[in-house]
């Protein structure tokens, strides 16, 4: 290469180099987008079970899958801290509704089998290690985790072979349909009334900071 065509190769990068420093400046900076806020819904509260004082200022609603792994991770890293720090001092009320979704098989038997473990005053213990025990939700393992709680067999297995909660469970489905919510865990966090609470849709099995920063903004509106 003579130092003419190197020059002339120097030059040309040179004018590659200004132009795309022109097209730099010339284009605006591009910024994320504001993320939408949540979407607020009014959920029903008065049929539910629930945990925590019932003048508690604000109450967080969970839609649950009892078979959802989702599920199994917020209540095995999250719920034991909100319940301790939250529920137990009577800052929080917690509902359950029921959300079994269509593609796992005993979904809908661990969500029966939760209220039934209600007719005896057993519901957030048996609810608490069917999730925990996601893994296995098969009828027989649910029989074995109720006589593990203390349950009367002879009248859980009774309640459990009906379809006595069909028409409750549904209900909860229904209305997490009609607030266009499909997928558990999702939350909803507003103050507390009597039967209803309204409040922004959370979805998904977030860390403790998460909540515990939704939980101050409540209690600061």
């Amino acid at each position: 290469m003579t130092q003419q065509q190197g020059d002339a190769i120097l030059k040309e990068l040179q004018q590659i180099r200004q132009l795309l420093e022109r097209l730099v400046k010339a284009t605006p900076a591009r910024t994320a987008p504001n993320p939408a806020p949540p979407a607020k819904v009014k959920v029903n509260t008065g049929h539910s079970y629930s945990l925590g004082r019932g003048d508690a200022p604000i109450t967080m609603v969970e839609f649950t899958d009892y078979q959802c792994p989702y599920c199994m991770r917020f209540h095995t890293t999250v719920f034991e801290d909100l319940k301790k720090n939250y529920v137990d001092t009577g800052k929080l009320r917690f509902i359950s509704h029921d959300l079994p979704l269509g593609f796992y098989a005993n979904a809908m038997g661990a969500a029966r089998a939760g209220r039934c473990a209600g007719e005896q005053g057993k519901f957030w213990e048996l609810r608490n290690l069917l999730i925990n025990s996601s893994k296995d939700l098969s009828p027989e393992a649910i029989n074995k985790y109720a006589q593990g709680v203390g349950l009367d067999m002879t009248a859980f297995r009774a309640c459990f072979d009906s379809d006595k909660y069909k028409d409750e469970i549904q209900k909860d489905v229904a209305e997490a349909n009609a607030l266009g919510i499909t997928g558990t865990p999702t939350f909803v966090i507003g103050r507390t009334a009597p039967d209803k609470i309204e409040g922004p849709r959370f979805v998904g099995a977030m860390p403790y900071a998460f909540f515990e920063a939704r939980l101050k903004e409540a209690l600061d509106n």
